[in-house]
C-alpha cells in the first residue's frame, strides 16, 4: 500500500492501466469505511482512499480542529481492506491559498442540511471536484447515511460531466441500530442511549408506510422524536419527507421513491440518519 500526497498520487495513477475505484474519506475510519472500501474493491481493479479534513465544509463555530485524526490506525484500516494507494494531502497542497473559484451546490445543497450548516455542500462538492480531477476514478463509492451528499454528488457528476460510476452503500449500523459515524465516538452513554431514538423513528416512519402511502409518515417518526426531545434528550434539527430526486417535501398524494431525513443534536454532537421509502398508490 503506497500513502502519499498529489505528487505521489499523479505518479502511482500513470502507472495504473487497469480500474480505479475512489473511497473520500475525512479519516477517523470505522467498519462503515471499510464496508465502502470492500465495495470498490469489488467493482474495480484498485482501489484509492482519500484521507483530508476539509476545512471548507466546516463552518466557524463546528469542530474542524478537535475532528478526530488518527492517522496511523486509518493506515491499518486501509492496509486490511487492501487499500492500494492511500491519497492523505497536506492541507497546503490541496488548498495553495484561499480557493476563489468553488463550486456551487445550488438548490438542494441549502436545504435541510444545507440550511442547518450554510456552505456545507459547496465545501464538500468543492473538495470531491479536487478528488475527482486528481484521483481520475472510474467510480467512487459513498455511504448512503449522508444522503444529501449522496445526491448532490451525483448532480456534480451529471452537471459537470464527470464520467464516474457513483456507487451508494447503504448505512451501515451499530448492533444497536444507531447508524456509524465517525462523531459517534464524542457521545458519552447516556447520549448514545438518548440517539437510538434516531433510528426507532426512522423504523416507525418505516412501518407507516407499508400501506404505500406517504400519510401519517412522518407524524410516526415526529412522535418518537419529540418524545425524546421533552425528555431532554436530544434537539430536533429536521425532519422532513422528501422526493428522493428533488428535496422538495413530498404531498399527501405523492407516488415514487422518497427519503425521511433526521437531524438531531444529542449531546452536544450533530447526527444524521435516513431512510428510503417508496410510496405507490395515492392517500
Amino acid at each position: 500500500m503506497e500513502v502519499g500526497g498529489i505528487q505521489a498520487l499523479r505518479a502511482w495513477r500513470k502507472q495504473q492501466t487497469g480500474t480505479v475505484s475512489l473511497v473520500p474519506t475525512m479519516g477517523a475510519l470505522h467498519s462503515g469505511h471499510q464496508a465502502l472500501m470492500d465495495r470498490a474493491r469489488a467493482s474495480r481493479d484498485a482501489v484509492v482512499t482519500s484521507i483530508f479534513v476539509n476545512p471548507l465544509q466546516f463552518r466557524t463555530d463546528e469542530d474542524f480542529f478537535q475532528y478526530p485524526r488518527p492517522f496511523q490506525a486509518d493506515l491499518d484500516v486501509c492496509e486490511a481492506a487492501g487499500v492500494d494507494f492511500v491519497f492523505a494531502p497536506a492541507l497546503g497542497e490541496m488548498y495553495p491559498s484561499a480557493p476563489e473559484a468553488t463550486v456551487s451546490s445550488g438548490r438542494m445543497g441549502a436545504v435541510y442540511e444545507g440550511a442547518a450548516r450554510p456552505g456545507h455542500f459547496d465545501g464538500v462538492l468543492t473538495v470531491v471536484a479536487k478528488l475527482f480531477t486528481l484521483t481520475k476514478p472510474d467510480s467512487a463509492v459513498f455511504g448512503l447515511k449522508d444522503i444529501q451528499q449522496f445526491c448532490l454528488v451525483k448532480r456534480l457528476i451529471v452537471d459537470l460531466n464527470f464520467d464516474i460510476e457513483l456507487i451508494g452503500l447503504p448505512v451501515v449500523r451499530d448492533d444497536d441500530g444507531l447508524a456509524m459515524s465517525s462523531r459517534n465516538e464524542y457521545l458519552a452513554p447516556a447520549d448514545r442511549a438518548a440517539a437510538l431514538a434516531i433510528p426507532r423513528a426512522l423504523d416507525a416512519a418505516a412501518d407507516a408506510a407499508s400501506d404505500g402511502s406517504p400519510v401519517g409518515v412522518e407524524a410516526a417518526a415526529e412522535t418518537v422524536l419529540q418524545a425524546a426531545a421533552e425528555r431532554g434528550d436530544l434537539d430536533l434539527v429536521y425532519l422532513a419527507l422528501v422526493d428522493a430526486t428533488t428535496f422538495r417535501p413530498c404531498a399527501q398524494d405523492f407516488a415514487g421513491q422518497a427519503l425521511l431525513l433526521v437531524s438531531a443534536t444529542v449531546g452536544g454532537t450533530h447526527l444524521i440518519d435516513n431512510v428510503a421509502l417508496e410510496f405507490h398508490r395515492s392517500a
